[in-house]
């Protein structure tokens, strides 16, 4: 089976998990919910203001024929939203797990328990579990912003904005969202940062056939917030996938610290 099936597989697994623990799949829709809430919110005062933005920024554009002012500023108008819209999916889910941390961290352990292991979570305080996790998915977020940027502004080129850069775009979403939300699971095996993206980037295929599906799914209205507690339950089941082939035998692996490196875990099959 291909890595791309694969990971498809991994994210139909986690929808039916979820699908049959309705308790688990209710809770998890309380902190989908909130988020999309404060996301519409944020979205709409921008489509709001997106004309003045584009005013303020192009002052330039104030004694130019109405017809050149009107289209340029339009232009910018339209790629402010597009930045901010981008922004929204590409951090929904960050900040989605941040607010549903306890809850997802458990979920995700049901997930694995119920395939045969699960490591247990470094004992260390709430507020400090919350606070890398903040911290982490700042880190991602940088680096998804380093790819976003430049495809936004190549959205603006002819026949390229219209054919490549939208399939880009979906394959850096579904990229970063693979790493968000494969992150609980991967923060219970104690691997920093860092070393959770070279794992998923090191099985690429499989991560994008995990996060295109799911990112196209978030671009519609509403679908984050029905499909996000089985995306968490889906990627407890493909870092399964990624820590077995990658890091046989027990314990989280290299460049991890040497007492979670212990930790047995049981059969994964």
């Amino acid at each position: 089976m291909s890595d791309l099936t694969t990971g498809l597989r991994c994210l139909g697994r986690g929808q039916r998990w979820v699908a049959g623990h309705g308790r688990w799949y209710g809770f998890g829709l309380i902190p989908a919910a909130i988020a999309l809430v404060l996301y519409a919110a944020a979205l709409v005062i921008l489509g709001l203001f997106a004309g003045d933005l584009a005013a303020w920024a192009t002052p330039f554009a104030d004694d130019w024929d109405a017809t050149w002012r009107t289209l340029l500023r339009v232009s910018v108008a339209v790629l402010v939203f597009a930045g901010g819209l981008m922004l929204a999916v590409l951090s929904f889910t960050a900040v989605t797990l941040l607010i549903g941390d306890p809850f997802y961290e458990k979920l995700s352990e049901k997930v694995e328990e119920s395939e045969g292991g699960c490591p247990s979570a470094p004992d260390e305080p709430l507020w400090r579990g919350l606070w890398r996790s903040a911290c982490d998915s700042l880190y991602v977020l940088m680096w998804a912003l380093v790819f976003a940027v430049p495809l936004l502004l190549l959205g603006f080129v002819p026949f390229v904005g219209q054919t490549v850069v939208p399939l880009a775009g979906l394959a850096v979403s579904g990229f970063f969202l693979t790493v968000e939300l494969s992150s609980v699971a991967l923060q219970r095996r104690g691997v920093p940062v860092r070393e959770r993206m070279r794992l998923v980037r090191g099985r690429l295929r499989l991560a994008l056939g995990f996060g295109v599906p799911l990112a196209a799914a978030f671009l519609v209205p509403f679908v984050a917030v029905f499909l996000m507690p089985g995306a968490v339950a889906g990627a407890a089941l493909l870092v399964r996938e990624l820590y077995d082939e990658t890091w046989p035998g027990p314990g989280p692996g290299p460049g991890v610290p040497e007492d979670n490196r212990t930790r047995t875990l049981g059969p994964y099959r």
